[in-house]
């Protein structure tokens, strides 16, 4: 079974928010509360429980391209954010009691069945994805649409899109498409156009995402951390330090009986 991923393409996406749809009526998903959130046009906000495809709206003085004209000082950033199921995910190594698992398909899913709440899995995401509900008090994320990819269908967001920004399929082709589209975008002079994550030199922090992204700005401008890490890779760093520290400690200490005596 090979590795599969999805490739957003930020350039293509404009915001009509199917994927956000399809993903809640396939995945019988509860709405996020019918209140105005002054966040343009965005009524979902962020990722969460209950909204596991949120595409997000900025704006920005600075044309695509950076060529600025009089018709065009502006433009829009869209980004259908979404669980990136990494390489090494922090979730996972976290997880106290074997809910959240590795598929056969690469992805990461958590079994509600498994899941006791504790929350370990929230604080071990570098990109805050995973929550709890708050009507189980379980922790839920985008499966990748888990039960389609047993019957061989694409996961319902890309399925929806209309303008193939969700692309879906084996993970090294995505790779492979996603450069040649950089590519592509810098000969047309779109020299900003960049990969967000699609292996492990682009982010060692989490050793690349099965979920990644083409963006034109700094991915602090999508609200995306710019060097995510899990928490489990800073352990070594950690207990050296502690070490450190102990044979500090210990030298210390035989340097003051040295001098008594």
């Amino acid at each position: 079974m090979s590795t599969v991923g999805f490739f957003t393409d930020t350039t293509l996406c404009i915001g009509c928010k199917a994927c956000e749809v399809a993903c809640k009526e396939w995945n019988q998903l509860p709405d996020d509360g019918l209140f105005f959130t002054g966040m343009s046009y965005d009524n979902t906000v962020a990722l969460g429980a209950s909204t596991w495809r949120h595409v997000s709206f900025v704006e920005r003085p600075v044309p695509l391209g950076g060529q600025e004209t009089a018709w065009e000082p502006f433009s829009w950033l869209m980004l259908s954010d979404v669980c990136k199921h990494c390489e090494r995910a922090g979730c996972l190594e976290n997880c106290p009691t074997g809910a959240i698992l590795r598929t056969e398909f690469g992805t990461v899913y958590v079994q509600p069945d498994v899941c006791n709440g504790c929350g370990h899995c929230i604080v071990g995401c570098p990109f805050g994805v995973i929550d709890r509900r708050a009507d189980d008090g379980r922790a839920w994320k985008c499966t990748f649409c888990y039960d389609r990819l047993g019957e061989g269908l694409t996961p319902a967001c890309a399925k929806a899109c209309p303008t193939e920004s969700i692309q879906f399929g084996p993970l090294a082709e995505l790779q492979d498409r996603a450069r040649r589209r950089v590519d592509q975008l810098h000969e047309r002079g779109m020299t900003e156009a960049y990969l967000y994550g699609a292996d492990a030199a682009d982010q060692p922090g989490t050793e690349g995402l099965h979920a990644f992204f083409l963006l034109v700005d700094r991915p602090e401008v999508y609200n995306l951390p710019p060097d995510p890490v899990i928490p489990t890779k800073r352990a070594r760093d950690g207990w050296l330090a502690v070490a450190a520290g102990a044979v500090g400690m210990a030298v210390a200490a035989v340097a003051a009986v040295a001098r008594r005596t």
